[in-house]
């Protein structure tokens, strides 16, 4: 979100189902859904074609529709959590979710690229998804792929530490209608319809999704006011007080084909959402925020325009607001400081409102013997047109915030920062080899230009060798960069966090070597070696003068390695287990020790159990250890923590109605996501959501 630095002072089509399949009769509705959105044995994310996962060219991991239903998962956050080598934490401001890929965190920056249908749903202010998320709902998801490790050859900036490719149900995947609902623990209810179908010569699919959520209320003990409360005398610290996270949201999605054209239209609105633990640490149940993102997209494609040629093209936009309907309390009424009283609350108001549009197009040529390449451009333009902000406070040069006698409006004279434009031009080429039998060799490399920030070249290299018929060798190495953000180069106001027009790209180079082996027909066991290097990683220094605060500047570097196993064994027809574990260790260069709040160790395990034909009993665990402290922060190391959630539900065909119970957390183990060094704003780390249970009913015609 933009106002958490403004105030930080204290492609992915889903794939067709083949004929064969079309016409099987699946004994089950968990068979049903495999054969509807496919299984997760082939993956498109990794080249832009559909290959075998195994064979494909990156780690890579898959999770369809009906993983998503067995698990019983209600929110794409509590998916990834399954995914090895990745872990959900959380922001104080907002409760965000933040990407945790192989040990490389940021608090407001995640250098993870999200796409939805292969597109970036990137905001240009914050360089991040947008910390005015309130969640993604998963009734209406196909398949998730996602790539760990580097990306930025084929998919540019933010694909630095791996990509998330968000497939949406379209008509093929959705055939007749579907109504649902469901409700659950923190006054927390879901509505939804979606059908599938055709309307003369066009196919269409569409989904619209009510929700609400008082959400968990789990308590802050000490906040940035409390520290606050004690230097100056005062009490005016809500802590000991719960977290805000309630939001009201609407999601709604329309997809139309005809013949080789594509249209879609998505719309997500998040109102009245809660800050979280607050925007500046400090507890505040007043501030509300919205955000509103539209999403447009028309794109072509003729896998066999000519013989031995497929062309494709598009065009995609994003508008997208965010605005504080009512004003957040920074710090709450009562609040003393060196510069003066708030009475009323250190009070502000940022908004912020951008349109993005998108142009690509790409060319596939496979007329040399045992070669298929691909070349691709685009445009991207980036505009962030309107800023607006209202605060009752001005800053002093030290970075104090002075108080005014009232709100004032300071969107033409002083503002966190005035309105930008940036404009991208890409090229990239992709060479995938078959040089000898059994051999694979895929090359690519992908130069970007930015108006501001300059341009930057990524390389990728990949050697994929069928050792036997049932194992599977990768050597892979690419680099990738994100760009500098609007709020790290142009923000100008809050002398905590200057902006740096001089600001370059930071890079990551990662190096993996994985191996697939099918120990048995039933039975897959994966396991990936990797290490990275990143360079010139954006941080906050110090200025020159002491005591006036700090600017972004390229200054960091940071090292890498892991180990990521993953095992997948159906015992039977009605039994099925996998799992995973990850180990990590990074390594900041500036202080030789642990770069923080990532899990060296993270286990997953879930198991599935067909009862009684109609019934599908799920239960995992999720076992999170070893998460050290960063530089500067004297607090003993984060606790670990293991949860089991269980899931039950039923598996009846069309025409009647299934239903699902879930408990996440079954054994209301005290969850806490770690707080930012040094600790003193909230020193006892992000509580998360207690034992939560939750029903849903779904109908099916």
């Amino acid at each position: 979100m933009k106002s958490s630095h403004a105030y930080r002072f204290c492609l992915a089509a889903a794939l067709t189902v083949p004929v064969a399949m079309a016409h099987a009769q699946p004994s089950s509705e968990e068979e049903e859904l495999t054969l509807v959105y496919g299984d997760n044995d082939s993956v498109s994310i990794a080249t832009g074609n559909v290959q075998a996962l195994r064979r494909a060219p990156a780690v890579a991991s898959v999770i369809t529709a009906a993983d998503i239903a067995a698990m019983g998962a209600t929110d794409l956050d509590q998916v990834l959590e399954t995914v090895p080598g990745i872990h959900v934490a959380r922001s104080a401001n907002n409760y965000s979710p933040l990407y945790v890929v192989r040990g490389i965190f940021s608090a407001y920056l995640p250098q993870l690229l999200v796409m939805q249908n292969g597109v970036p749903i990137t905001t240009i202010y914050q360089g991040n998804k947008g910390n005015l998320w309130g969640g993604y709902p998963v009734e209406h998801i196909a398949r998730i792929e996602i790539i760990r490790g580097p990306g930025s050859a084929l998919y540019g900036s933010d694909a630095f530490s791996g990509v998330i490719n968000i497939i949406t149900k379209g008509p093929a995947e959705t055939q007749g209608t579907e109504i649902g609902a469901r409700a659950g623990a923190f006054h927390t209810y879901d509505t939804w319809i979606q059908h599938g179908g055709k309307a003369g010569p066009v196919d269409v699919a569409a989904y619209v999704r009510l929700g609400q959520t008082d959400g968990f209320k789990s308590i802050i003990d000490a906040d940035a006011q409390t520290r606050n409360d004690k230097l100056f005398g005062t009490h005016a610290s809500y802590a000991p007080g719960p977290v805000n996270v309630g939001n009201k949201a609407v999601d709604a999605n329309l997809e139309l084909g005809m013949d080789k054209w594509k249209a879609r239209f998505g719309y997500k609105l998040r109102d009245d959402l809660g800050t979280g633990a607050g925007i500046a640490s400090a507890l505040d149940p007043v501030g509300k925020q919205k955000s509103e993102r539209i999403t447009t997209g028309l794109s072509w494609a003729d896998p066999q325009f000519r013989p031995d040629w497929g062309l494709g093209a598009s065009i995609n936009t994003l508008q997208y607001m965010q605005q504080i309907p009512v004003d957040f309390q920074l710090l709450p009424p009562g609040t003393v400081l060196p510069s003066g009283a708030f009475p009323n609350g250190m009070l502000g108001g940022p908004d912020t409102t951008e349109r993005q549009v998108r142009l690509a197009a790409y060319a596939d040529y496979s007329g040399v013997e045992s070669h298929r390449m691909r070349v691709g451009v685009g445009h991207d333009d980036l505009n962030m047109y309107h800023t607006h902000e209202t605060r009752n406070f001005t800053y002093a040069p030290n970075g104090l915030p002075i108080p005014q006698p009232t709100v004032i409006d300071f969107s033409d004279t002083n503002p966190f920062i005035f309105p930008q434009h940036r404009r991208l031009d890409y090229v990239y080429l992709q060479d995938e080899w078959n040089f000898a039998k059994d051999w694979n060799l895929t090359a690519g490399v992908r130069h970007d230009r930015y108006s501001d920030a300059g341009g930057t070249t990524n390389p990728r290299l990949a050697l994929v060798w069928d050792a036997t018929f049932d194992l599977t060798a990768k050597l892979l190495y690419g680099r990738a960069f994100r760009a500098p953000s609007f709020n790290e180069s142009y923000s100008i106001t809050n002398p905590v966090a200057l902006g740096n027009p001089n600001l370059r790209p930071e890079t990551n180079g990662t190096a993996e070597a994985s191996l697939a082996w099918q120990a048995r027909a039933d039975a897959q066991v994966n396991a990936t070696f990797y290490r990275y290097d990143m360079r010139d990683i954006i941080r906050t220094v110090p200025n020159a003068v002491p005591g006036t605060g700090a600017t972004y500047a390229n200054t960091g570097d940071q090292t890498g390695h892991g180990l990521e196993l993953e095992s997948s064994w159906t015992v039977n027809r009605d039994l099925h287990l996998l799992g995973n574990y990850a180990w990590q260790k990074s390594i900041d260069s500036a202080t030789g020790r642990d770069a923080g709040y990532a899990p060296h160790h993270h286990l997953f395990g879930r198991a599935d159990w067909q009862v009684a034909g109609a019934w599908l009993l799920s239960t995992q665990l999720n076992w999170v250890a070893d998460r050290h402290r960063a530089a500067g922060d004297t607090r003993a190391p984060i606790a670990d923590y293991k949860t089991v959630d269980l899931s039950l539900s039923t598996r009846h065909g069309r025409e009647q109605w299934n239903f699902t119970a879930t408990v996440r957390n079954l054994f209301n183990a005290d969850v806490r996501e770690p707080s930012l060094a040094p600790g003193v704003a909230l020193p006892h780390d992000l509580p998360m959501a207690p034992r939560a249970l939750s029903l849903q009913a779904v109908y099916k015609l």
